[in-house]
């Protein structure tokens, strides 16, 4: 008996698939359905999980299509597919989604595609269970489908894959699991408790002496607030302050005691915020804002006192200008011309002088106009030694519309000769190791009231005038003296005839070379001292000349 029982179990243990599956068909075929689904049932356990195979729940489905036991089809393609690995079960996706199609509803077919999606991902995360995109997608399809057990442990499956670097850039996508882990309990499941549980294990987890994350700790708060739990969301925004302050934490919570018109709150709150960064000059216009709405205005100019005190800013042209057009609201017209006054001893910058000759000439008073021409007087004065030429420029030109609206004749022709000259020049160009580049071609702004203070200008004017003067006063010589000069000097030979002739010639005047000042000042000087020779030289021949008649 023993003896039987062994060689019954060894034939039962070897017997292959497709043997069951040849048995199963016999039974179907001599009309013995129960015996034939039990005979598949039987090898459905006997080959377990270890040894499963696609084949013999393709043939069970069949033999239930077969029956119109659609359900019972339904079941087995299910089961099958969620313990066959995806690379294995290619002909029975293939034969479900057929089977769908012929017998299914749109919701059939769409479950199919589910579940081919699924086991897609599913092999994704278990090929790299840190590629964060994978569970996103993956938690997005069962949040569309499956129920709430289900999404929540694909969900702790997904935020147990830590980040193996404590580097903020490696956290950035994992901490967006457990933000919609959060909200999924919040806004889906309606579980509060449980959504604040999520919430504190997620800012336990984080490194917080390392970085942290802004955006985890205002979620935390505003649920809170959302839950009418002022207390706990306080708590919370504290605490992140005190273990790690950060620009985005501290605007968030000053935000919120804004809306809570809780305002010796948010004045804590800025002076913890300055502490924290004093350079942050939208902070320190923040708070003299906030104080100008609540109507002390004296705090906020003691703010702004404060502010450009600071040895440290980060925009403090900003910080300024809010400052002046502060006092501007004010009316106070006096402590903005200081302001404008102090702002100028740090900095020449000519967008300040324009500004201040606006203010001016905005001010309704009887000497505006005065007053904004002052201004553009002291401010070309100051900007004379400016090596920016531009912004020389720019003051002038703006100056000139100034006096085209309001000023009279005599003050527009002023403007006018203020203007510079355009010239094009050209410049030595050296490469990186020293060689020659060639020549660049550049335009220059010349002023009037700088070629009058060049001495080298003023000499080449001088002699280009002087010059002039001398070739209309010279008489030209008579036929017949230069008859009685060539027989006394008598026959010459061609090439003096061609000297004398080249003497006698006019010199051209040199044109202005671009390249070098000083060069072409030289230039000049040597040839106005050439002119005067040549000149002396004619005379004393003519003097000679008359001696002899």
């Amino acid at each position: 008996m023993v003896l039987h029982l062994s060689l019954w179990y060894t034939i039962y243990y070897f017997v292959p698939l497709k043997n069951w599956i040849k048995y199963a068909r016999f039974e179907d075929k001599h009309g013995y359905i129960a015996h034939a689904r039990k005979v598949f049932e039987r090898a459905v356990e006997f080959f377990g999980e270890e040894h499963i195979d696609e084949n013999l729940f393709v043939a069970f489905a069949k033999f239930e299509e077969k029956q119109k036991e659609f359900e019972r089809v339904r079941v087995i393609y299910k089961y099958s597919l969620d313990r066959i690995p995806k690379q294995q079960a290619q002909e029975l996706f293939k034969n479900y989604t057929v089977f769908e199609k012929k017998f299914g509803d749109r919701r059939g077919i769409e479950d199919v595609i589910v579940s081919k999606r699924r086991f897609q991902y599913e092999e994704e995360v278990k090929a790299n269970p840190h590629n964060y995109d994978a569970w996103f997608d993956y938690l997005r399809l069962v949040e569309s489908d499956a129920d709430v057990d289900t999404v929540r442990e694909v969900y702790e499956r997904a935020i147990a894959n830590i980040p193996p670097i404590q580097e903020k850039r490696h956290w950035r996508r994992y901490i967006y699991l457990w933000i919609n882990y959060a909200l999924y309990e919040e806004l889906e499941v309606k579980d509060p408790e449980r959504t604040r549980q999520v919430y504190q294990a997620c800012l336990e987890l984080i490194p917080h002496k390392k970085f942290t994350f802004a955006k985890i700790w205002l979620l935390y708060a505003q649920f809170e607030i959302r839950q009418k739990n002022l207390q706990n969301a306080r708590r919370g925004l504290g605490t992140a302050i005190g273990k790690c302050p950060k620009n985005k934490l501290f605007k968030g919570y000053i935000e919120l005691e804004l809306q809570l018109r809780e305002f010796d709150r948010c004045r804590k709150l800025y002076e913890k915020y300055l502490e924290f960064g004093s350079e942050n000059c939208t902070t320190w216009i923040k708070f003299a804002e906030l104080e100008t709405i609540l109507g002390d205005t004296e705090r906020a100019r003691a703010i702004f006192e404060l502010a450009i005190d600071q040895l440290r800013l980060d925009m403090p042209e900003v910080l300024w200008k809010s400052y002046i057009d502060f006092e501007i609201e004010q009316e106070e017209y006096e402590k903005t011309r200081g302001l404008y006054k102090r702002l100028l001893q740090r900095t020449q910058h000519v967008k300040v002088w324009i500004s201040y000759a606006q203010f001016e000439l905005s001010v309704d008073s009887e000497d505006r106009l005065q007053r904004c021409r002052q201004v553009y007087e002291e401010a070309n004065k100051s900007l004379r030694n400016c090596e920016e030429k531009e912004e020389r420029l720019m003051l002038l030109e703006s100056w000139r519309d100034f006096e085209q609206e309001f000023g009279t004749f005599a003050n527009k022709d002023r403007v006018r000769k203020l203007l510079p000259e355009k010239v094009k020049k050209r410049r030595k160009l050296t490469a990186e190791d020293g060689s020659d580049a060639g020549w660049e071609e550049y335009y220059d702004y010349i002023f009037p009231e700088d070629a009058a203070n060049q001495p080298n200008l003023k000499l080449l004017a001088m002699a280009k005038m002087w010059k002039k003067q001398q070739d209309q006063e010279e008489p030209k010589p008579s036929e017949e003296q230069e008859t009685e000069e060539e027989e006394r000097s008598g026959p010459s030979k061609p090439g003096d005839e061609e000297e004398e002739d080249t003497g006698a010639q006019e010199p051209k005047e040199s044109a202005y070379d671009d390249r070098d000042d000083s060069d072409s000042s030289t230039s000049s000087d040597s040839e106005s001292e050439s002119d005067e020779e040549n000149t002396e030289s004619r005379k004393e021949s003519k003097t000679a000349a008359a001696e002899e008649d």
